[in-house]
């Protein structure tokens, strides 16, 4: 089953900015947004309970009063903040009733129910009752009570207590139950919450405006540095990478930013450098023998009769050897500088491969004596035919430079293997200590004999040893003992110890 992708999934995600000015406003923006409808709910459920509290606090008072009135025989008026209506057992229609409460028109039949007894005195008791639907109550009228569910505080009065000229005052007879109502009605409450409900909206929509706004220009004013680093790295080539970054003074991640770009163009510039180095010197190390074997080979062809052709195919042997060698050695740093990792290293017992090359070498030119001495088994992980070339590389470098006697030592300590070569020639001046590990660098009298390397011997050496998580330096000795060269490298355990 092929599967043939389409232009739907990048349709799919139009709605969402590419740039990250943008990106960041929208993300404030929506935090803001959970924010203020969290903060909102919280306000309004607080507000509307205060509200309620406060309007049920106010029908307490408002019921407190009329039980008052009515204990001074005074039938309440009309006007009130909130409807109530009062009731007496053995009535058919209402005592008193206000606040809204005349809209029911309970003059021809109350609309709560009368007590069948008096609770105490002053008692305040609450309950939900529902209102029935209004019909004769103009529906926009500001003291119309809607038909539903409220609460009811009401207090009961004995006429019997009030007396006779009380009780009559108030139209019910001497051993009748008043009953005093009073509804509390949400209509405030909501009223308020509706009101900081719209307040909250307009403060929500214009935070939300300045918050994204602000968030916007923010991020753009904090990405110009950003900006800046992005157009001069765009100018950067391969081939010329000495442009720069200017670092802020500010100190904070851009600078940061900067500064590890800039080592970054620092070491690109470097490796352009050495690399250019290198081709340079590989052309010029090629060309020698190039040069050589062209002219020993054109020579004899123009003068056949004349020439010597053992010695010119000689030459032209010798000439290709060399060539051989360098193209080798050029392979070899090319695989090293991609930094493979050795796989399924072997266990390479170092001793013992510098005792079979002691024995095995042939210097040539002139004797030489190699001596190898070893405390025993010097075990490292690694190839070992990169270790054999590393020893090799040291071993013909001293005796190029060695009078008669190359000394190898190998020692375990402390969790390494060291391995010293150490040759009787000049030795190497202080200053080219680490010069003479360059490639393709090699010292005035080396360059002169007609056997000597390439240069690339000692880099080679070098870089296997750093392959193997190894060092290799040239210890200072003294000047008549000449060189010796130090290769530190991780021991492996014994195979018991494993």
């Amino acid at each position: 089953m092929t599967v043939t992708a389409t232009a739907t999934e990048p349709r799919r995600r139009r709605w969402w900015p590419r740039s990250v000015r943008a990106r960041t406003a929208l993300a404030a923006a929506s935090a803001t947004v959970v924010v203020l409808v969290g903060i909102s709910w919280w306000v309004h459920r607080d507000v509307y309970r205060q509200s309620v509290d406060i309007a049920d606090a106010q029908a307490q008072i408002q019921l407190l009063a009329l039980v008052d009135q009515l204990n001074e025989g005074v039938v309440p008026s009309r006007r009130s903040t909130a409807p109530y209506e009062v009731v007496a057992s053995g009535r058919r229609s209402a005592v008193a009733y206000g606040g809204g409460m005349e809209s029911f028109d309970p003059g021809t039949r109350h609309v709560l129910p009368a007590p069948t007894e008096a609770r105490g005195p002053r008692t305040l008791t609450n309950y939900f009752f529902h209102l029935p639907a209004n019909r004769h109550a103009e529906p926009h009228s500001s003291s119309h009570v809607a038909a539903g569910t409220y609460m009811v505080w009401y207090a009961d009065i004995r006429a019997d207590r009030l007396g006779g000229e009380k009780a009559a005052a108030l139209g019910v007879a001497d051993d009748a139950f008043l009953r005093v109502y009073v509804v509390v009605l949400p209509r405030t409450a909501e009223e308020i919450a509706r009101a900081t409900d719209l307040l909250l909206l307009r403060a929500g929509l214009v935070s939300l405006v300045l918050i994204a706004a602000v968030t916007y220009f923010a991020v753009r004013i904090a990405l110009r540095p950003v900006e800046a680093i992005r157009v001069l790295t765009a100018s950067v080539t391969a081939s010329d990478p000495r442009e720069r970054v200017t670092v802020p003074t500010t100190g904070h991640e851009i600078a940061a930013l900067a500064t590890t770009i800039n080592t970054t163009l620092q070491r690109l510039e470097n490796a352009a450098t050495q690399q250019r180095r290198f081709v340079a010197d590989a052309a010029h190390e090629l060309r020698s023998p190039l040069t050589t074997l062209l002219a020993s080979l054109e020579v004899a062809l123009a003068y056949p009769e004349r020439t010597d052709w053992p010695a010119a195919v000689t030459t032209a042997a010798r000439q290709t050897r060399r060539l051989q060698a360098l193209a080798e050695d050029l392979l070899l740093l090319a695989r090293i500088d991609t930094r493979t990792p050795v796989v399924r290293p072997d266990t390479v017992d170092l001793g013992a491969l510098a005792s079979r090359m002691t024995e095995q070498y042939l210097p040539t030119g002139r004797p030489l004596t190699l001596a190898c001495d070893s405390d025993g088994p010097a075990l490292v992980q690694g190839n070992p035919g990169e270790y054999e070339r590393l020893l090799r590389n040291l071993v013909d470098n001293a005796a190029r430079h060695a009078a008669h006697r190359i000394q190898i030592t190998v020692r375990n300590e402390d969790g390494w293997v060291v391995l010293t070569v150490q040759d009787d020639g000049p030795g190497v001046p202080a200053e080219d200590a680490e010069r003479i590990f360059e490639r393709f660098v090699r010292l005035d009298d080396a360059r002169s004999r007609d056997q000597g390397g390439t240069g690339l011997g000692l880099a080679i050496a070098r870089d296997l040893a750093r392959r193997h998580r190894g060092t290799l330096t040239l210890t200072p000795t003294p000047k008549p003992l000449g060189a010796c060269f130090l290769l530190r490298l991780p021991r492996a355990p014994e195979p018991a110890d494993e």
